[in-house]
């Protein structure tokens, strides 16, 4: 009978072992910083599970990874403010990491910090805010780089923040933003509609690649990918605005600024902000 128990008992124990492995093994974050681009906003609903760090959880999944969000995340905030605002967070993202007392870049390095090793994946959204009060200048263009000054000094002082924290190797992904403005095209102010255009491909996404990609970080052309420089030429036909461009209708379709002039996307310009970032995560086999 004894003889009996000793090969039992191993097997228990082989089984066993495992599973307080497994139960011990720490989670794999995701730490989302930046905007309300991060926090998920939609107008008239607030911030939601809707924005690109929820749904891109689900596809990192399908890519084979497990990611915990931590979202960071503040409507409003610019390069300024999240290395220099105390004040508690209006604009969280649903369960959003709450951090009164702290700006959002010391809250976030310290939890990297805590969880080093542990990091799968951070993004980055800040800069637009920076920005778009230009549109409503009298000279855009003149507005544009002296904001751009900002936005380089605060956004590389951020990435070595990020980077000196969660170390070499954690992948980061910076991202910009679809050409919103584009959709003055509907809205009356065609010039403003075609300067946008010079202001993303020339001045703002050079600037935040520059920044991200220095920092050892991937860089994800939003604008770009979601058709903002397909020639104006090119037209189409969506209602109720008839034969408008292209890009016009790619950006009516994928945020709500045509509808609304609002400078979010729909849930499903969130979705494809998601994809290509979730593009960036090679397949884990």
């Amino acid at each position: 009978m004894p003889r009996r128990l000793i090969p039992v008992a191993a097997l228990l124990l082989a089984l066993l072992v495992p599973g307080v492995a497994q139960a011990k093994k720490k989670p794999s974050y995701y730490v989302s910083l930046g905007d309300s681009y991060a926090a998920g906003y939609q107008p008239n609903i607030g911030t939601s599970r809707a924005g690109f760090a929820y749904q891109l959880v689900g596809l990192a999944k399908k890519r084979g990874y497990k990611l915990k969000l931590v979202n960071f995340g503040c409507g409003g905030e610019t390069t300024v403010s999240i290395l220099k605002r105390t004040k508690k967070c209006a604009g969280l993202g649903p369960g959003g990491a709450k951090y009164a007392g702290k700006t959002q870049v010391a809250a976030a390095t310290k939890f990297i910090k805590k969880h080093k090793g542990h990091i799968g994946l951070i993004t980055v959204s800040i800069g637009g805010n920076d920005v778009t009060f230009c549109a409503r200048q009298p000279d855009p263009v003149a507005c544009v780089g002296p904001a751009l000054d900002t936005v380089k000094a605060n956004a590389k002082t951020l990435m070595k923040r990020l980077r000196k924290a969660a170390g070499k190797k954690t992948r980061i992904v910076g991202i910009t933003y679809p050409d919103v403005l584009l959709g003055n095209w509907v809205r009356g102010n065609q010039d403003l509609a075609k300067l946008s255009l010079v202001a993303f491909q020339t001045l703002l996404n050079p600037t935040l690649k520059e920044i991200y990609t220095s920092a050892g970080a991937k860089f994800v052309d939003v604008t770009d990918a979601t058709g903002a420089y397909t020639p104006l030429e090119q037209t189409t036909d969506l209602a109720p605005y008839g034969s408008i461009p292209v890009a016009v209708a790619n950006v009516c379709e994928l945020t709500w600024y045509c509808e609304l002039g609002d400078i979010h996307p729909r849930k499903g310009g969130y979705t494809e902000i998601a994809q290509l970032i979730a593009a960036t995560l090679p397949h884990k086999h």
